[in-house]
């Protein structure tokens, strides 16, 4: 008797988990189509003013890989570009007007905010300068771009002719990130996916949606919604500053869009899992809202889902279980199916996709390390400055 019910406990579970999996692939925004590029467009009769502002602290490294790119962007209009060299130790502010002057291109202005007050967290306060500096110039279109992230020379006339033709007012592309080392092969495309699954970015085109999220290395935002959802002001101790700028965006009565780049890269490396696990571990925490509960839920949910199938079938076929063997081979069939289309956009191999389990796995301990981390008072941190945790600063007011 005790051992049928154990059998029938896995069956069942197993059960539960491949019925999560059919939801997830019918029902989740086909979050795991990769086809959600740029839309359609067509080029204004008068191309807007942009500015591009890019904030950068320590950069010296990935600087000639990336901001070349910027100053070679052959767009019909005015455009220029503000680099915000925010307490860099490194020469990151200097870099940049030796690049400027060895490359050409579009103008660049090199300035420093000094160091920010209480309440601002990350990239934010170096945001909130540049956009201070690019607003003297009366832009349309301000282009929010990391320091890290290389653009096609198209790449500018693409978003704007896009946010023209669609009426949006973010229009934010997912930068492809680097994919060369062993750990980044496991780790890069599964937490793109996993951004997806949270955020299915065909909801968050859809006007009138209540889905917002955008991609901080490459956000095109309309200068009078900036200013009429209080960027970054408004947002100013967000520690997941691209998702909490859609929100206000779309807030503010704005229309948002994010999808997958082709013109858009991502130079900087995570050769180890620790330089992985830190990008992630950052932020996982702040994503639950802090939430002991959501924590607990996140946890519970990400064995169900994906340690729960392989663990099902694996322990069928030993145990001769035919049925947790079907149940739990079916559940991580459907899971593996649903991130080929990701590594596939990663020109990955496909037998990566059945070791997604253990790809999520990692991502279980990192955002259980990231709470640790959060509980232990050291907060979340940005190029090597930490700042309060978000229950000791202003509220957004």
């Amino acid at each position: 008797m005790g051992q049928t019910s154990r059998v029938s406990a896995i069956v069942w579970t197993a059960a539960v988990s491949l019925a999560a999996w059919l939801w997830l692939l019918l029902g989740q925004g086909f979050f795991w189509r990769t086809d959600v590029r740029l839309p359609p467009r067509r080029d204004p009769g008068k191309w807007p003013d942009v500015c591009v502002v890019v904030p950068a602290r320590d950069e010296a490294a990935v600087l000639p890989l990336s901001l070349p790119s910027l100053l070679a962007q052959d767009y019909p209009g005015r455009a220029e570009v503000f680099l915000v060299d925010d307490g860099s130790t490194d020469g990151t502010g200097e870099l940049a007007r030796r690049l400027a002057v060895r490359y050409g291109g579009l103008p660049l202005t090199v300035d420093s905010p000094g160091e920010p007050p209480a309440g601002w967290t990350g990239k934010l306060w170096a945001v909130r300068h540049g956009i201070g500096l690019a607003r003297a110039r009366g832009p349309e279109y301000l282009l929010l771009t990391d320091a890290d992230i290389a653009h096609e020379p198209d790449s500018l006339r693409l978003l704007v002719a896009a946010a023209h033709t669609g009426g949006f007012d973010v229009v934010s592309q997912m930068a492809r990130l680097r994919v060369e080392s062993l750990w980044e092969r496991l780790v890069v495309p599964a937490f793109v996916y996993f951004f997806a699954q949270l955020y299915p970015f065909r909801r968050i085109g859809r006007k009138g949606s209540r889905t917002a999220a955008a991609a901080g290395g490459c956000v095109l935002l309309r200068a009078d919604m900036a200013e009429k959802a209080r960027i970054p002001d408004a947002i100013r101790h967000a520690v997941i500053d691209d998702v909490a700028l859609a929100r206000a965006v779309q807030g503010a009565g704005g229309h948002v869009w994010l999808g997958l780049a082709d013109h858009v890269d991502s130079v900087r490396p995570y050769p180890r899992l620790h330089d992985l696990w830190r990008m992630v571990s950052r932020s996982a925490y702040a994503q639950l809202r802090h939430s002991p509960l959501l924590l607990l839920g996140t946890v519970a949910g990400l064995a169900l889902v994906y340690l729960v199938p392989p663990a099902a079938a694996v322990a069928g076929a030993v145990t001769g279980n035919a049925p947790a063997a079907i149940v739990g081979g079916a559940a991580w069939l459907v899971m593996a199916a649903t991130y080929v289309p990701m590594l596939h956009y990663y020109r990955q191999p496909l037998w990566l996709a059945p070791l997604l389990p253990f790809t999520a796995f990692l991502y279980l301990l990192m955002t259980v390390d990231s709470a640790v981390q959060h509980y232990r008072g050291r907060g979340a941190a940005w190029k090597g400055r930490t700042y309060a945790r978000p229950d000791t600063v202003g509220d957004e007011g």
